[in-house]
């Protein structure tokens, strides 16, 4: 298949996990993948992966926390590829599920440099590009958490409901000018993410997979990547502003 034939994607977080395997589906769809990560061991791992495939491939160490890392990404990428279509921001970092009494102002304040400011940063890097060029696509990524209250600490819950907004905001100023602008919101996915959290606030954690029994299934790391090939394909033309709950229907329970 080749719905993102000839685009050019950048997917923040892709060494490993969900963006990894973003990265690989876009591939697969014919787009050239841009993959940036903080882990430079496992960002070229992966690049050296996917162009053994006979992908086109091209990695950029970036702290998303850092604006002149998030402006050397796409400038590099622009460089290297000519241009860019997709934006995935998917780079993020838990909180140890800290509630309220129990957040630290270091976790509050690195969570939100990196899940909010970080992506704030790529998009108000790359929108004049995407004007220039007549449109664009950006796919955040947000969690379930952005869509209820309490299955996250305090400080990923609020970052996470901001993304969201966000993703609104956007839509709905740069619509106009060819932008969309969408989210996913995934809840329990398999990968290593909640597992290489440390010191957890167990209060918090309990309160966050209260109802974790209702839960239909885990997702799979393939699952959002599906999401992320539509909502980056002109097959979601008409979407934008949305924030889409992968979890199975657990929300609604």
């Amino acid at each position: 298949m080749t719905r993102l034939v000839n685009k050019v994607a950048i997917i923040t977080g892709s060494g490993a996990g969900i963006g990894k395997e973003i990265a690989r589906s876009y591939a697969k769809e014919g787009a050239k993948v841009v993959i940036a990560d903080f882990n430079e061991e496992a960002l070229n791992a992966t690049v050296a992966e996917l162009t053994a495939e006979g992908f086109e491939a091209f990695g950029v160490k970036v702290n998303v926390a850092v604006e002149e890392d998030v402006n050397r990404m796409v400038d590099d990428a622009i460089t290297h590829f000519g241009k860019v279509d997709i934006l995935v921001n998917n780079a993020g970092i838990g909180d140890q599920m800290q509630a309220a009494a129990n957040v630290q102002d270091a976790t509050w304040s690195r969570v939100i440099d990196i899940n909010l400011t970080g992506i704030m940063r790529a998009m108000r890097k790359v929108i004049p590009h995407f004007i220039e060029n007549g449109g664009g696509t950006i796919v955040n990524m947000a969690s379930i958490s952005g869509l209820t209250g309490g299955r996250g600490g305090l400080a990923y819950t609020a970052v996470k409901h901001a993304v969201v907004g966000m993703t609104k905001n956007v839509a709905s100023q740069y619509g106009p000018q060819g932008i969309r602008c969408n989210t996913i919101a995934p809840a329990q996915i398999a990968t290593n993410f909640a597992a290489n959290m440390q010191d957890m606030d167990q209060f918090g954690l309990e309160v966050a997979t209260r109802g974790v029994n209702l839960m239909p299934k885990v997702g799979t790391v393939e699952e959002v990547s599906n999401i992320a090939i539509f909502l980056a394909s002109d097959e979601s033309s008409l979407i934008n502003g949305v924030a889409l709950a992968a979890d199975a229907g657990w929300s609604a329970y």
